[in-house]
């Protein structure tokens, strides 16, 4: 189990873009279960779209991603940052609305240096909501240019 402060630790994501608040299970090298409590507050709702609040998919996606990146720190991976490489497969089942409590639950399909490609479920309320295969590079570099 990891609570926020934990996470913080581990990922340099920060708020608005930390879409994970708490990890639930970790296996390394194997599996990692996190939880995102998406509420009314969240930036994005208030364009997306003020009269239907709907979680983008993009960010549910990334909300998988991140708990690929814990899973990856948590199993050994060497390296500050965490980079898409490809997203695979995605499907969005039914809309993320606010009050919703997102499980994201990341298994590792293959490993190779500090590439890692895992398959991502999002569940609310036990119902499959999001669903993506992602590989992703963790590296020491920070993503700034020059």
């Amino acid at each position: 189990m990891m609570d926020i402060r934990e996470i913080q630790n581990v990922l340099p994501h920060r708020f608005p873009f930390l879409l994970v608040d708490r990890i639930t299970e970790i296996e390394p090298k194997v599996k990692a279960v996190g939880i995102k409590n998406v509420t009314i507050n969240e930036p994005f709702f208030q364009g997306h779209f003020p009269s239907f609040p709907v979680m983008p998919g993009v960010l549910i996606v990334e909300a998988l991603a991140q708990v690929a990146g814990i899973l990856a720190f948590k199993s050994g991976a060497k390296g500050s940052s965490v980079f898409f490489m490809s997203i695979e497969k995605a499907k969005f089942r039914k809309p993320v609305v606010p009050g919703d409590q997102l499980r994201l639950e990341v298994s590792v399909i293959q490993q190779r240096g500090n590439v890692w490609k895992c398959s991502g479920e999002a569940f609310v309320d036990g119902k499959l909501v999001s669903e993506a295969e992602l590989t992703a590079m963790v590296t020491e570099e920070s993503g700034k240019n020059g």
